[in-house]
């Protein structure tokens, strides 16, 4: 089994997922965007401490403003000096489902934890759309 991880990228935050083991995802602590160098920097570097393999990369699907940030988000990736394989998987809903699985656990504080529980719901998704697949 590959080593993937997720990213869900937004203009403050990165949240990030892995998927070490087949079947279990983790959410892991989110990386703070002061810009985009530094924060391409910083998931270059959490990419390479976890011989990540594979990535998979929110990406809003519909919405008023989804090609405005496809276009932001797929050039962040480019500025990732990542060599794996990279998957683009709809992201639609999955800030809010993460918030409804926190409900009542966190109170809607900023440190990320909202936005790598939304990156483990899009490696999620895009590995039971896989399972469909096979």
């Amino acid at each position: 089994m590959k080593k993937i991880a997720s990213i869900d990228i937004g203009l403050k935050r990165i949240g990030v997922a892995l998927c070490l083991m087949e079947g279990i995802v983790n959410p892991q602590e989110a990386i703070l965007r002061k810009n985009r160098d530094q924060a391409a920097r910083d998931v270059d570097t959490f990419l390479k401490e976890w011989s990540i393999e594979f990535l998979v990369v929110g990406l809003p699907k519909g919405g008023s403003s989804s090609e405005e940030m496809e276009r932001r988000i797929k050039h962040f990736v480019s500025l990732l000096s990542f060599e794996g394989e990279i998957v683009y998987q709809d992201e639609y809903g999955s800030s809010n489902e993460a918030k409804e699985m926190m409900q009542g656990i966190i109170t809607q504080k900023r440190d990320g934890r909202i936005d790598s529980i939304a990156a483990k719901v899009i490696l999620e998704r895009y590995l039971d759309a896989k399972k469909g697949m096979e």
